[in-house]
Formats: structure tokens, sequence, C-alpha cells
């Protein structure tokens, strides 16, 4: 049997639905029964063809899956021996699909009937429809500054959406309050940690798609729900002894939003309050990321380093993905940003997830 244990006083608790966070306000971690790491390939044209790794029932998974999961990779334009993984060609045009079909396969397993999730957009997006395809009610809560396709398409999926006015912070709060009360399940994929096992198939199937463990992850990081899955997934494999090492992850925020960054050159174990102001990357506008201790752990772990790109570099970014035939959101193109500025040697081998979908995002 699964259990959750605090990342804080080490409290272990059951799985189940009405539980997100630890008494003392840790955070939850998972303690899996089962990690068949090794045995994870099969003929599935999805993160599923790991399912020895993720523990879901069979029966849930298949119910849910809308093939989410092994994305295509292709070269980047500078030559220097570097990828995209093209993650917004996913059922709903973001990489939070990986964890979103987990989750909710999750809930369905618990007999779950209706979850909430607090979200800037896309993680919303991908709980309302696996929710949908589930038959589970779905609250969203989201920003009123939200892109106006990301809530069209929230529509679509006929999610209960509740805006709120304020930071994104506050967004969370609103959610947290009406889970308080209302004891639904908590399906944020900031607080569950089912969500990081989807994300982290994105290690797997890099792994596997390139023969071998790439020298550098370039990954945007706000939440660091990505980031952390990717860390959790190679770690995985490097303790099974199926690697024999863990790539330098290079986390990328935005200079309007960063308190990582800033927690991370001043030598801080968790993130540092700082003044911010809107930025285009809006998937990364995180002021204050709840599980930051995890992120700069795994960043220092693998020899990392964060940068920071500012307004104009996210612009040019998106152009030149745009020449390139790649239309993305501007979060990714903050990522590319921050790939265009990594001081890359000859020799590494580097990996740039290619986030969200520019339909996401256009005005």
């Amino acid at each position: 049997m699964d259990l959750y244990i605090c990342n804080v006083c080490k409290k272990t608790y059951e799985v189940k639905p009405e539980i997100w966070r630890c008494t003392c306000g840790g955070l939850l971690n998972l303690i899996k029964n089962n990690e068949m790491v090794g045995e994870i390939r099969t003929s599935l044209p999805s993160l599923w063809r790991y399912h020895k790794s993720i523990p879901i029932n069979e029966k849930e998974w298949k119910d849910i899956t809308m093939g989410e999961g092994y994305t295509a990779m292709i070269p980047t334009d500078d030559g220097r021996n570097s990828y995209f993984k093209m993650d917004y060609m996913m059922p709903t045009s973001s990489f939070k699909d990986r964890g979103a079909a987990v989750l909710i396969s999750k809930a369905k397993e618990l007999n779950v009937a209706r979850v909430v999730v607090d979200s800037s957009g896309n993680a919303g997006n991908a709980i309302a429809a696996y929710s949908r395809r589930a038959g589970i009610e779905c609250d969203v809560y989201i920003s009123d500054k939200t892109s106006p396709n990301k809530v069209k398409q929230l529509k679509a999926y006929s999610a209960n959406i509740k805006k709120v006015s304020g930071s994104r912070e506050d967004v969370a709060k609103a959610a947290q309050t009406a889970v308080s009360e209302s004891k639904d399940f908590y399906a944020s994929h900031i607080f569950n940690p089912y969500f990081y096992e989807g994300t982290k198939t994105y290690a797997f199937e890099t792994w596997e798609q390139l023969g071998f463990v790439p020298d550098v992850m370039i990954v945007p990081v706000g939440n660091g729900t990505l980031l952390l899955g990717i860390y959790i997934g190679f770690k995985e494999l490097y303790e099974q002894n199926i690697i024999n090492k863990i790539p330098k992850i290079i986390a990328i925020q935005s200079d309007n939003c960063a308190p990582l960054s800033k927690a991370f050159n001043l030598g801080l174990t968790d993130y540092k309050n700082v003044k911010t102001k809107e930025t285009l990357a809006e998937g990364i506008a995180i002021a204050e990321p709840l599980r930051a201790p995890q992120i700069l752990e795994a960043i220092r772990e693998t020899n990392g380093d964060i940068y920071t790109v500012n307004e104009n570099e996210i612009k040019s970014a998106y152009q030149k993905l745009s020449d390139l035939g790649l239309f993305v959101e501007y979060t990714t193109a903050a990522n590319y940003a921050g790939f265009l500025k990594y001081k890359k040697k000859a020799s590494e081998i580097v990996v740039v997830p290619l986030c969200g979908s520019g339909l996401k995002s256009i005005k």
C-alpha cells in the first residue's frame, strides 16, 4: 500500500481523498509499494509504457488515457547536440497532461466525485479534461487575468470556473479554503505527489529516446512541477543502476518573478520573498513556490544553476521559435531564452522542453 509522507516531520498518512497536507504544514511526498523502474518499456506509444513504475491500477488509467506522453524529440537550430522535446503536443496542449492523467486516474481509483484545482491555466485545463473524461466534477480556481484562450478551453471541458482577483497565491488560497470546507479531493499539481508520478515520465522518455542520459536539462520553473518530475525520474533510474548519472538541471525564471533565483544565489534553502511584476511567462509567475526547498536541493545536487530572462529576451525567443515553425506560449519562450543564454560546452548534450502551445496565450 502506498503512503504519503511529510517532507518536514516525516509523519505518514494513508492515501485518502481528503488528505493533501500534513498537520504540521509540510507538503507530502509518496512512499511507493513497488518501484519496478527496470521493467518500463512496452509497445504503448504513451507515458503508460512505463506503467509498472506508476502506482495506479491498470483499469483506471486505461479508461482515462488519451495517449499523453511519449512526445517527439527534434534537434534544435544551433547544431550543438541539443534537442527540443515537443511536450506541447499533448491532448490539452501542455506537458501538464502527464501529471493530470496519473492524478485523475488515482482520483477515479479512490472513487472521488469532485476535484478542486487552482492554476495559472495549463494545469487547470489538464485536470479539467481528464476529470471530464473520468466523469468527475471539476472546480478550477484561476486568476481573473488568465489568458482568454485558457478560459475558453476550461469552458469546453465544462469545468466550474472560479475566477479570483489578486495574485497566483490568492488563487491558491481560495481553492484551499474551499477544499478545507468541502473536503473534496484537492487535485493540486503542487501538493499532490501523484502528479509528479506523471511528470517523471519526461525523464524516462528522454533517456529511452536518446538511448543515453543527456548532460543538461533546461527547465522553466515556477512551482517546479516539471523540474521535480525530471529529477525524480532520473533519480529512480540512477538508484536502480539503470543509468550512471543524473543530468545537470538548469532552471529558468523570469526577471520579473524570480524568488528561486534570488534564493539560489544567496545560498538559501527556501524561496526568497521578492518584489514581483507581471511577466509574459505567466506559467512560471510564482512568487511563493511551496516546494522551493525540494527544487533548490534538486538543482544543487545536480550541480545545476538558475538563469533569469527579461521580457525582451522572452519576446525575441518567442519569435525565433516561431521562425522555426514552433508555435509556443511565452512560458516556453522564456525557457528557450534561458537556453540561448546558457554557456554550453561543445561536448554537452542538452534537452529543452517545449511545454505549452502558442494557442494558449494568443489574444
